[in-house]
This record gives structure tokens, C-alpha cells and sequence, in this order.
């Protein structure tokens, strides 16, 4: 069974060692390029093998609203599965023995996810009838006779754990039966191959967790993660014979690694250890390959291990430089297909062929009108903050600076908070240094992917210490020679879009601009407005930010930018979701209505179909757009600035 990452759902919101180049200026004319053209790019994700291993399952927004669509891996033709033209549809998983599939798909942002099954005739089954619970896909039985899925039907503050029969033929009813009841927030992560152990983990602070083992033959549920301190824990999947649990922890470590624990005698092993985090591991069906992802600096690195063959390393010749993530070995173990990207490249899906060690190429997402020597590749660079602690980030330079000029910037801010900027495309970042600002995303501390102790160093201390790294990011910006300090804004989406309102509130003399997309204002209504099914989790977000119930409200109010908004100076935009469950419209409707109240320049730009973060690329489009607009005229000073 897969492993449902709950904690990452709810921590990673917003998806989006150096030395720096102090080099000579580049003098390349630049061509510009429209936010249509740069996301003409094909966003693709996700990776389902058919049962006869002749074709993968992926989504496309190729249409603008992602759809499922398959391809023939012989012939690279691709043929819809779905075809949605509001609601975005991501295909999970093909059935084990037909092609039928498995899809996921919400409205309109809502995230109250249904499981919906298409059968081969075109027809869809909703597999949940409460049109107000969330359900997740779970995986299938090893002996491919159960499909599992966990839902909040029962209770909404819970997933509980539900295995369905795989009928066979174009059965229209597909009844599902309660396997665990989760009453308690422990989580079922996988369940072992003869279907008697599932793995739970429990959420304790976001620093802090358990892992427990439960037997279905006796119903005994085992703490396995007796520990002291704030430790991790993370199951990833049993042995083929079921007597071994492998899981990720730091457990003794700044970083996470993987470990074993032997069900039998509880002796726990350490299996493999980076000076970075062990992200996830697995195997393949039989056991024959063993795959571990690795977060190397802001880039994932993925070893692969023939066990076969003693646990050899294998090494994939001719794959091309970057990011590999979505990895996916096919039952048979002869097919491999995962996904390579780059700051100057979107996701493209490859295929490896074990027995002949062919890779294969099976998309070709840019856009035909950009070309790639035009984009800008990321580049890792670090700077000492107020403290002396060492802060991560990615540098952005853009081309055909010319001697002695200078060009604005933006602070590239991710949310979580916990989430972390990687070497990864971003359509609108590229559009960006392509007009001439210079980007600099700051992996600030509290972000993941930088070991335990900077996980952990803005606890209790956000809007504050984490700023403080952002404005001290500056002296590095100002150090490169080709920047225009007077001209340095601040971007972020989600707790990036917070940490762009306190920095407008709290340093208002310190960036020119903001953008915030979907952020924060209010963190006693945020933390109040918890959607029942994060319950799992929410003392655990309570614990790192603040429990609005208690007295740690004065702190909260304390840090919201809403009740500082009259400090607010500088100009700044608000992009919005009008479905967003996780930071309601009302934040960004009073806080833009209270910075006007002081006649600060605001521009609200609200999308009524959206959520937390847009799916639709006529959205993204227009959201670029309006952004650049905005930076044009009170960033870069392209216009005169009109007074509000």
C-alpha cells in the first residue's frame, strides 16, 4: 500500500554549500517572452503503469485544467482518459488486471476529494457518497484483490482506513468495509504484503512523532518509537515476508535515514544514511530493486539498489542533468518511469528499461517558442544571518546585464512554513527574471530539507527570526555588484504570502513592494478556521505556531499583519481564491481593505474558481500578468506611480 503523507499535505501548503558568481556581466541580448508563452510549457505529473506494462497513466494540463491521459510507451501516443473542462482530474492509478482507473478530483479548489473509478465502458463510479468527506488512495493488496483507500466519512476530524473487493467486469457497485477506525489521529501509512500489519504514525508537534504497529490478527495496536526529545519517525513500506518494518527517522541524527525494524525482536537496524534527509524509500513488487530519495540540496537525488545482486547500486547512463522525482517500478520489475527536471526545464516523464538499459523519453513539455538558452538556471548560494546561522538560497541572475547596471529584485518566498524552494521550473519565476528582476529565493530557517536543527529554528518564532533572516538576505543581494537596492520587493504564496505582509508591517522601510499570494493576515482566525481534517495535526501546528484558544493568542495577535496594518507604507498586490479552506478570502479582503483605509496603493486581484493555489492556467496566466504589471509600475518605476 502507499503512503499517504498527511503531515506533508498540511505542512507543505504552497508549492512553488555556495558560492556565489560575482563574474563578469553577461552582454547576450535578451529576447522577452509572454507569460503565455512560458507557460505553454505541458505541467505533467503522477505515474501508473497498465497491467500489461504498454502504457503509463499521467495528468496533463495541456487543455488548462489537468486531465488523466495515457501513453503508449512503444509508440509515445497519448490518448485522454478524462476530460474535464472545470474541475482539475488527476488519475492515480490503472486497476490491476484491466483499464479501468482510479482518479482523484475535487470543486473548484475545495480539497473535499472524491475517489472516482472509470470504468472501461466510460462510466464513473463516486466511490464516497458524503458529498462533505475527503477520501485518499491507498494502494492495492499484494495479492491485487483489495483496493484501499482512507476516508473522514465517518468522522470528519479522521481518516479512517477502507479496503474495497476488486469486482471484476464493469461491476457499477463497489461496496467498502471499515479496516481500521482511527479515533485517535494515528494515521495508517502501508500495510504489509499478507495484509495482517499496518503501519500508523501520529503527528505529535511538527518536530515530533510516533510510529505504532498494529495486528490485525489480535488487534493490538504497538508503540514501536519510544524515544526522548523530538524525534521523527516515518514508515515506508514491510518486507516482501512481512516480518521487517522499514521507516525514515533522525532519530540520533541531524538528518533522516533509513532504518529497519525486525517485528519479532524489535531490533532496530540502520540501513542508509546521507549528509542530507533520506526523503522516502520503497521496493519494487518483488523485492528485486530498492530505491531511496535523497533532498540534496534543494534537488532530489534518487540511488537505486539491484537487491538481487546483493544490494549493488545501479547507475542509469544517459539520463539528463537534474531534479528526478516520481518514481515508479512496474509490477513485472522490467519497467521504470520517473520524472527529470531542472530550474531551466519542466517535468519530462522517462522510461527505463531494465533488461535491455534503454531510457526512453516520453514527453517534450516546453513550449516550442522559448528558447532554453534564454532561461536561467538556478544556483545555490548561502549567507551568514544576524545570528551567524547559515541560510540557503537560490540565486536567479538574469541575462544581458550590461557593465554597471543595475536591476531590481524579489525575494522569492515558499510557504509551509516548513516547505522549502527547490531547482524545479517555475513558469512565473522564469517570466520574471526574464523581464529583468533579479530573484532570490530564500530558503529561510524553518524550511525542510536543511537538517532537524534549522527545521526547528523558527518555532514560536515566525513573523520574527525568519523575517530577520529575509531582510538580511539583502547584504547579499547588495554584495553582487548588478542590484539595485533602493529596488528590492518581497513575493510569497501561502506563509510566504504572510512573511510578505509582516515584512510590509513589521520592517516597513525594508522592501519597496510586496506580493502576496494567498497569504496569512490573521492568525487567531487561520488557526481557529483549521479544516476539521487536519485534526490529526493540529496540535502538532498548534505546538510550532500558537494555540488560539490559550493565552498564546496575544502572541498571534502580536505577529498578524492585520492588526498592524496601519504601519503598512508601501505598495503591494493580493491574489486570491475565493474556495480557499485553508486561508479564507475574508484575510485578504480586510487586509487590503484596512491598507487602503491609509491610502496605500493595493491592487486585489480574486479568482472565484480557484483554491489554495490556482490550477487553471487562464488563472496563472492572468496572475503573472497582473503581478509584472504591478512590479513595472511601483517596483522597476516604468510608469509614474499613481496615488491611491
Amino acid at each position: 500500500m502507499k503512503k499517504p503523507n498527511y503531515l506533508k499535505l498540511v505542512l507543505v501548503i504552497l508549492t512553488i554549500g555556495g558560492v556565489l558568481s560575482c563574474g563578469a556581466p553577461e552582454k547576450k541580448e535578451m529576447k522577452l517572452y509572454t507569460i503565455q508563452q512560458f507557460m505553454d510549457i505541458v505541467q505533467i505529473n503522477g505515474g501508473s503503469f497498465s497491467a500489461d506494462d504498454s502504457k503509463v497513466m499521467i495528468n496533463s494540463r495541456e487543455t488548462g485544467i489537468f486531465n488523466a491521459i495515457t501513453i503508449d510507451i512503444k509508440t509515445g501516443q497519448q490518448t485522454p482518459l478524462t476530460a474535464s473542462s472545470d474541475n482539475a482530474i488527476l488519475g492515480l492509478s490503472y486497476f490491476p488486471g484491466d483499464d479501468r482507473i482510479v482518479y482523484t478530483s475535487d470543486q473548484g479548489g475545495d480539497e473535499i476529494n472524491h475517489l472516482f473509478v472509470r470504468n472501461q465502458d466510460g462510466s464513473v463510479i463516486d466511490l464516497i457518497q458524503d458529498s462533505t468527506a475527503k477520501a485518499q488512495f491507498a494502494g492495492w493488496s499484494y495479492n491485487k484483490k483489495l483496493m484501499y483507500y482512507a476516508s473522514n466519512s465517518r468522522d470528519k476530524k479522521f481518516f479512517d482506513l477502507y479496503n474495497v473487493q476488486v469486482p471484476t467486469g464493469e461491476n457499477k457497485v463497489y461496496p467498502s468495509t471499515l479496516l481500521y477506525k482511527n479515533d485517535k489521529g494515528l494515521n495508517p501509512d502501508v500495510i504489509s504484503n499478507d495484509d495482517r500489519y499496518i503501519a500508523l504514525s501520529e503527528s505529535i508537534t511538527t518536530n515530533n512523532s510516533n510510529m505504532y504497529l498494529l495486528d490485525t490478527q489480535t488487534g493490538k495496536t504497538q508503540l514501536l518509537s519510544k524515544h526522548d526529545g523530538d524525534v521523527q519517525y516515518s514508515p515506508q513500506y514491510f518486507s516482501l515476508d512481512g516480518k521487517k518494518l522499514f521507516y525514515t527517522t533522525d532519530e540520533g541524527s541531524e538528518f533522516t535515514y533509513l532504518a529497519s525494524y525486525n517485528i519479532a525482536t524489535g531490533e532496530k537496524t540502520k540501513v542508509e544514511e546521507a549528509p542530507w534527509d533520506v526523503m522516502f524509500a520503497n521496493i519494487s513488487r518483488n523485492g528485486k530493486y530498492r530505491y531511496v530519495a535523497i533532498n540534496n540540496d534543494a534537488r532530489t537525488e534518487i540511488k537505486m539498489y539491484d537487491e538481487s545482486a546483493g544490494g549493488k547500486q545501479i547507475s542509469i547512463p544517459g539520463l539528463p542533468e537534474g531534479d528526478i522525482t516520481g518514481v515508479n517500478i512496474s509490477d513485472s520489475e522490467k519497467i521504470m518511469s520517473f520524472y527529470v527536471s531542472s530550474s531551466k526545464s519542466p517535468s519530462n516523464l522517462f522510461v527505463y528499461n531494465f533488461e535491455t538499459q534503454e531510457v526512453k523519453q516520453l514527453t517534450n513539455t516546453m513550449s516550442k517558442e522559448i528558447d532554453p538558452n534564454d532561461l536561467v538556471a538556478g544556483e545555490v548560494v548561502r549567507f551568514k544571518s544576524f545570528d551567524g546561522m547559515e541560510v540557503p538560497c537560490l540565486l536567479y541572475k538574469p541575462k544581458g546585464i550590461t557593465e554597471g547596471e543595475k536591476v531590481p529584485a524579489l525575494l522569492w518566498i515558499h510557504g509551509g512554513p516548513g516547505g522549502q524552494t527547490r531547482l524545479n521550473y517555475s513558469a512565473s519565476l522564469q517570466f520574471l527574471v526574464n523581464h529583468g528582476y533579479a530573484v532570490l529565493a530564500v530558503n529561510n530557517r524553518g524550511s525542510s530539507g536543511y537538517g532537524k536543527t534549522f527545521f526547528a529554528a523558527d518555532d514560536r518564532k515566525h513573523g520574527n527570526e525568519d523575517l530577520r533572516d529575509c531582510v538580511e538576505s539583502k547584504k547579499l543581494l547588495a554584495n553582487l555588484g548588478y542590484i539595485d537596492t533602493e529596488k528590492i520587493g518581497i513575493y510569497g504564496g501561502s506563509y510566504g504570502g504572510y512573511m510578505v505582509m509582516a515584512a510590509l508591517a513589521f520592517t516597513p522601510e525594508e522592501f519597496k513592494v510586496g506580493v502576496n499570494l494567498f497569504g496569512v493576515t490573521n492568525w487567531i482566525r487561520t488557526l481557529k478556521s483549521i479544516p476539521p481534517w487536519w485534526e490529526s495535526n493540529r496540535k502538532a501546528l498548534y505546538t510550532e505556531l500558537g494555540n488560539p484558544f490559550s493565552e498564546d493568542s496575544v502572541a498571534l495577535y502580536a505577529k498578524s499583519p492585520l492588526f498592524h496594518a496601519n504601519k503598512i507604507t508601501k505598495p503591494f498586490i493580493v491574489l486570491q481564491g475565493s474556495n480557499d479552506p485553508r486561508v479564507l478570502q475574508v484575510e485578504s479582503d480586510e487586509i487590503v481593505a484596512a491598507a487602503k483605509k491609509n491610502s496605500v496603493p493595493v491592487e486585489y486581484v480574486i479568482f472565484p474558481d480557484e483554491g489554495h493555489g490556482f490550477v487553471k492556467k487562464e488563472n496563472n496566466i492572468k496572475a503573472s500578468e497582473e503581478v509584472l504589471k504591478f512590479l513595472e509600475k511601483y517596483l522597476k518605476g516604468v510608469e509614474p506611480v499613481e496615488q491611491q
